[in-house]
């Protein structure tokens, strides 16, 4: 298994140098990128190099894909990343209806057709609201990946389940469409409130050695990307979570 790390969760223990021997010191040999490393891709380029990192994956908004999408190739290549996930759309902009994602859907496919064109492949990154049903019953996840048959899928299965849904049902349902995934753990109702509820992966209420198994089982994931969006020790969240899912995976 290819395990990596998402950099935004490290957004807050500068600087980026510190955080790139860190990881390579905790074991880490991928890295998935998000908007802010992107600025100097040559200099970050050249960092990762020197801690013997790579970024086979990363995060670029639907805004620098529909607006830039020149300039979001030249980040990839100089970055070396060959899937990129679009990774999130705005509570304010989010589809009210099912007409609405099936909208949504058809820009993703539209923007699809020309990352792949380029060379990369293309898929989605989910977050909560996605399995929130609709006021017709139908759920936004489903429309999205039906609608754009073509569609990879970064499953981030914490968020899926925080959505209220059940992360087994799904990767049956869809597994063949997930090509990397979000490894991120949820800490027991009431505890970790400086963290925002989640957990060191293992150190929470997320049955990740059934998911791995699930995972590796029935999907084609080559990318298991380690993420916690507001950690209090990143070093800790970095170290401890690789270390488990090395021996839980086995």
């Amino acid at each position: 298994m290819n395990f990596s790390f998402q950099l935004y969760s490290a957004r807050n223990f500068q600087p980026w140098s510190d955080v790139l021997a860190m990881l390579a010191s905790a074991g880490y040999r991928n890295v998935e990128g998000f908007g802010g490393v992107y600025e100097d891709a040559s200099g970050f380029r050249k960092l990762m190099d020197q801690n013997g990192l790579a970024m086979p994956s990363g995060h670029f908004s639907l805004d620098a894909l529909e607006g830039d999408i020149k300039a979001v190739f030249e980040t990839a290549s100089a970055l070396g990343i060959q899937r990129i996930y679009c990774p999130n759309i705005a509570a304010d902009l989010r589809p009210a209806d099912k007409t609405g994602w099936q909208a949504f859907a058809a820009r993703l496919s539209a923007v699809g057709e020309k990352v792949r064109a380029a060379g990369f492949g293309f898929g989605w990154h989910n977050h909560d609201f996605e399995f929130v049903p609709l006021g017709d019953g139908s759920v936004p996840m489903q429309i999205l990946l039906e609608t754009a048959p073509e569609l990879e899928w970064e499953a981030d299965i914490a968020w899926v389940i925080r959505g209220g849904a059940d992360a087994a049902d799904w990767i049956d349902r869809f597994g063949s469409r997930i090509t990397a995934v979000h490894v991120k753990d949820i800490a027991p109702a009431g505890e970790a409130a400086d963290e925002d509820g989640w957990a060191d992966v293992s150190y929470g209420t997320v049955d990740w050695a059934a998911m791995f198994a699930q995972l590796k089982a029935g999907t084609p994931a080559t990318l298991f990307i380690m993420e916690h969006d507001n950690p209090s020790d990143v070093g800790r969240f970095a170290s401890r979570s690789l270390d488990w899912c090395r021996g839980g995976t086995e």
